[in-house]
């Protein structure tokens, strides 16, 4: 069996693992990150061209005073045709461009862990990437593309929540068979498959299809909720509900594609050009909250998004520990302390829960099982942790069915164990 890497190249966070002699086991690939053995998805361009990955780009941005470019949740932009190339400090990069600095980052720092090259590789996919299977096969190309620019020569792609379920796999009894529903939970999107799974010294097929008995997937991830919470709490701060006096004496609301923008924070840089800085200042002038105004331009000038998205965050993990929590954010004079209840936020993503939960069951339908046949359910990613996901299938299965292990690195694990591609 060759040795090779198992690359989870995720919306928020990487990992790596190798296989070796038919053996997955985890490589760090972030020496600023000693936490996790992962890495952010992370890339900062500062005013002299440097490039840095992963927490040290969150480390020069802050350095930086913010100054600079900063680059988060590249992978929702893959199957995306519009999101071709962007400009950064004069010079043209394709979003293939980006993806291969991370990735070749990802490569170097593995290799330096084993001693030397390796040019196999299987990566990880969502269920979908889009809808539309134009947009589905380019998204897939793009990131094989970025894969080959990065050094790899042999690339293999796998079903992230089917990586989750290998790595489940990996845990369970000799001769033991069970039938598991994945619920792999990302930046982007949540995934799903139902699959069968046996104990190591049971005989296993190489070729696993007939085992994988549905695979589905729905997009709404962490981000999302992240979104959501910016949109309810914080943008009264940022001039959403701000009105202003048109030359004309209509009253007006603040452009609201402006106010949706800065809810996907890596998409506000977007919003920094001499246009919008000058329809700005002409609506503070007019503006009954000139200051919501000014707080919005700071933020959008600044590029200090990262630090009010990372205050969101850190609420919305308190909310899966306890019932209520509050977003904290302090830039000069703009001082932000919201509270929110854990109902408040249940009732802010219900209808992405919703999507979620239509998503479980039709996976279960593709799969001809009932939910008494489901013997576990394994679910991985950061958003499984929240309350209202986890009642989606204890409600459903049992909640004592219900298995969360290795949270952000059990797909790159999982990976690594799919070296029945290479064969």
């Amino acid at each position: 069996m060759n040795t090779f890497f198992g690359l989870d190249f995720g919306t928020t966070n990487s990992a790596l693992s190798i296989n070796e002699n038919g053996n997955s086991r985890l490589l760090d690939i972030d020496e600023f990150n000693i936490a996790e053995k992962t890495m952010r998805s992370i890339l900062f361009f500062d005013e002299n061209n440097g490039v840095f990955v992963g927490q040290n780009a969150i480390n020069e941005y802050l350095k930086n005073g913010a100054n600079g470019r900063l680059i988060q949740s590249i992978k929702t932009s893959l199957p995306h045709k519009t999101a071709d190339r962007t400009n950064i400090s004069g010079n043209t990069y394709t979003l293939e461009d980006l993806i291969t600095v991370i990735l070749k980052h990802i490569k170097k720092k593995g290799e330096r862990h084993i001693g030397s090259e390796i040019n196999d590789v299987i990566i990880g996919r969502p269920a979908i990437f889009s809808n539309d299977k134009e947009e589905d096969k380019l998204a897939e190309t793009r990131l094989k593309t970025a894969a080959l620019n990065a050094g790899f020569k042999n690339i293999r792609f796998q079903f992230e929540p089917i990586a989750a379920a290998l790595s489940f796999e990996d845990s369970l009894k000799n001769t033991e068979e069970k039938n598991v529903f994945v619920g792999d939970f990302g930046g982007g999107t949540s995934d799903f498959a139902v699959i069968k799974l046996k104990g190591k010294e049971e005989k296993i097929a190489k070729d696993r299809k007939k085992d994988i008995l549905s695979v589905d997937g729905v997009f709404v991830g962490g981000d999302a909720f992240d979104s959501l919470l910016m949109w309810e709490k914080l943008t009264k701060y940022f001039g959403k509900n701000t009105k202003y006096k048109s030359i004309s004496g209509y009253s007006l609301n603040i452009p609201q594609y402006i106010i949706q923008t800065i809810c996907k924070w890596h998409l506000i840089p977007n919003l920094r050009n001499e246009e919008i800085y000058s329809d700005l200042r002409q609506i503070k002038l007019a503006a009954d909250d000139s200051k919501s105004i000014q707080n919005l331009e700071t933020l959008i000038r600044g590029n200090y998004a990262l630090m009010l998205f990372q205050a969101i965050e850190e609420a919305k993990y308190e909310l899966s520990l306890y019932d209520k929590s509050q977003i904290n954010y302090e830039n000069g004079d703009l001082k932000i302390k919201e509270d929110i209840t854990r109902v408040e936020f249940e009732e802010i993503i219900n209808e992405d829960i919703e999507k979620i939960k239509k998503c479980v069951n039709e996976t279960l339908l593709k799969s001809g099982l009932s939910e008494k046949e489901i013997d576990f359910v394994f679910l991985t990613g950061g958003t499984s942790y929240i309350p209202r996901i986890k009642n989606v299938f204890a409600n459903k299965f049992g909640a004592e069915k219900i298995k969360i292990t290795d949270t952000f690195t059990s797909v790159a694990y999982g990976l690594g164990l799919s070296g029945y591609l290479f064969e």
